[in-house]
C-alpha cells in the first residue's frame, strides 16, 4: 500500500512538471475545435511577425545576432505548435476515419486529411524560410480546413 502511495505521488509530481501543448489523448469528451483553429491562426500571425523581424534584422548594416537568433527560434517554436495541434488534436482525435462506401462523407474526410497535411507541410516550410508567401498559403489552407470542418461547404 505504501509503495502504491509513493508511486502515485511520484507520477503526480512528474505530471505537474510536464508541459502540455496539445489536448489530452484520453476520451474526456472536452473539445474546443474553434479554439484550436484560432490558436493555429495566432501561431501563423506570430510566424509572420518573426519572418518580418528576421528579414529586417538581416538587412540591417549593424546586425544584432542575438535578436536574430531569438526571432528564428520563435518562428520555429510556433511552426512546431501548429504541427502539434494539427497532429495531436485534429488528426489523432477529431478527424474520424470514414469508409469509402460513404461517398459524400469520405470525400469530406479525404479533403480534410489533405488540408491538414498541407498545414503540416507548410509549417515545415515556415521553419525553412522567411518567404511570406508561405504565410499566405498557411492562412488560405487554414481557412479552407475551417470551412470544411465547420460545414460551411464540403470541399
Amino acid at each position: 500500500m505504501k509503495k502504491l502511495l509513493v508511486l502515485s505521488l511520484f507520477v503526480a509530481l512528474v505530471a505537474i512538471g510536464q508541459k502540455s501543448y496539445a489536448h489530452c489523448e484520453i476520451p474526456c469528451g472536452i473539445y474546443g475545435d474553434s479554439v484550436r483553429v484560432e490558436l493555429i491562426a495566432e501561431h501563423i500571425e506570430t510566424i509572420a511577425k518573426s519572418m518580418n523581424q528576421i528579414n529586417e534584422l538581416s538587412e540591417a548594416g549593424d546586425k544584432n545576432y542575438n535578436q536574430l537568433v531569438r526571432w528564428v527560434m520563435n518562428k520555429e517554436e510556433h511552426a512546431k505548435k501548429i504541427q502539434d495541434i494539427v497532429s495531436q488534436y485534429f488528426l489523432h482525435q477529431r478527424i474520424k476515419p470514414v469508409q469509402p462506401t460513404e461517398v459524400e462523407a469520405y470525400a469530406k474526410y479525404t479533403n480534410q486529411l489533405a488540408l491538414l497535411h498541407q498545414l503540416l507541410v507548410l509549417s515545415m516550410k515556415a521553419k525553412q524560410t522567411t518567404d511570406l508567401t508561405v504565410i499566405d498559403k498557411l492562412n488560405t489552407t487554414l481557412e479552407k480546413f475551417s470551412d470544411s470542418y465547420f460545414h460551411k461547404h464540403t470541399h
